[in-house]
């Protein structure tokens, strides 16, 4: 029993994840063009037929820019909330927009998604926690602090997309302006490898056998820096870096007991109340 992951690209140029079973997958954010997709689809060996919905994270121009283009020619279901389709200014057929709830799965034949809140500068932003064969898989990118939604999402998973996105030295010594470096490391921007390296040293599960180092940031850090710093509290788990420049192997990733996904209170989170829409200046 198992689940079939890639990377189609992670990075500020486009973000783009697989998850599927043998009959159907499905894809979370679509940053990168149709074209672009189809290639990187079709050299692993994966089929765009396979593909049954898009879950969107956020409004942010490197998760979406793909969406219109590749639900059109393909028919594809949007699984978007109501405020990142108004902020993202998405132009889809309205009947091939559907709306998700936090806490509350989404069936695609044998995957179930659910998607739960996260620390962004977006409207709406959500994570999600892919479940199938009894297979957790989780996208956690994109996200200001490691909250408990996150870490105990983390906890589940068999493998995941996490967020490293920033070496702070190099932030700090780097030549973006002040109030940018202050935005990417002030709790609604993106994880360091700091905080990452954290979340999985302190959090990782047993059976976690692939992580995804994801949205790495191209001028405040390296791949091979990010890569090192993992590789040495890997244990028995494969780390991959997701590139900004192309897709990754497809990971057969199996199960090791039965998991299902876990799912918290439904109380309202003060970082939801007071998360702010900023202006989408897509630097990093």
């Amino acid at each position: 029993m198992s689940l079939f992951i890639a990377s189609l690209n992670s990075g500020s140029n486009g973000n783009c994840y697989y998850v599927g079973n043998n009959h159907e997958a499905i894809l979370v954010d679509a940053g990168i063009s149709c074209r672009e997709t189809e290639r990187r689809m079709s050299r692993l060996g994966l089929s765009m037929q396979t593909v049954k919905a898009i879950f969107v994270s956020h409004e942010h121009s490197d998760h979406i820019n793909g969406i219109p283009v590749l639900a059109k020619k393909y028919q594809l279901p949007v699984y978007i909330t109501d405020s990142t389709l108004y902020h993202g200014r998405l132009t889809i057929q309205k009947e091939q927009v559907f709306g998700f709830k936090p806490y509350e799965p989404v069936r695609i034949g044998n995957l179930a998604i659910q998607a739960f809140p996260k620390k962004h500068d977006a409207a709406e932003p959500h994570s999600f926690i892919v479940n199938g064969n009894n297979v957790n898989i989780g996208i956690f990118t994109d996200i200001g602090s490691p909250c408990d939604h996150v870490l105990l999402h983390f906890k589940q998973c068999h493998a995941a997309f996490l967020e490293a996105n920033y070496d702070e030295e190099m932030l700090e010594k780097g030549s973006y302006p002040r109030h940018l470096k202050n935005r990417i490391r002030g709790g609604h921007g993106h994880l360091s490898n700091k905080q990452a390296l954290e979340v999985f040293t302190k959090h990782k599960p047993a059976h976690m056998s692939h992580l995804f180092l994801s949205h790495l940031s191209k001028d405040n850090n390296s791949p091979q820096l990010v890569q090192q710093m993992f590789n040495e509290h890997a244990g028995h788990t494969q780390i991959i870096v997701a590139s900004r420049f192309e897709e990754t192997a497809v990971y057969q990733v199996h199960a090791t007991e039965n998991t299902a996904p876990v799912t918290l209170p439904k109380k309202e989170d003060p970082f939801l109340r007071t998360n702010p829409v900023y202006t989408q200046l897509r630097l990093w």
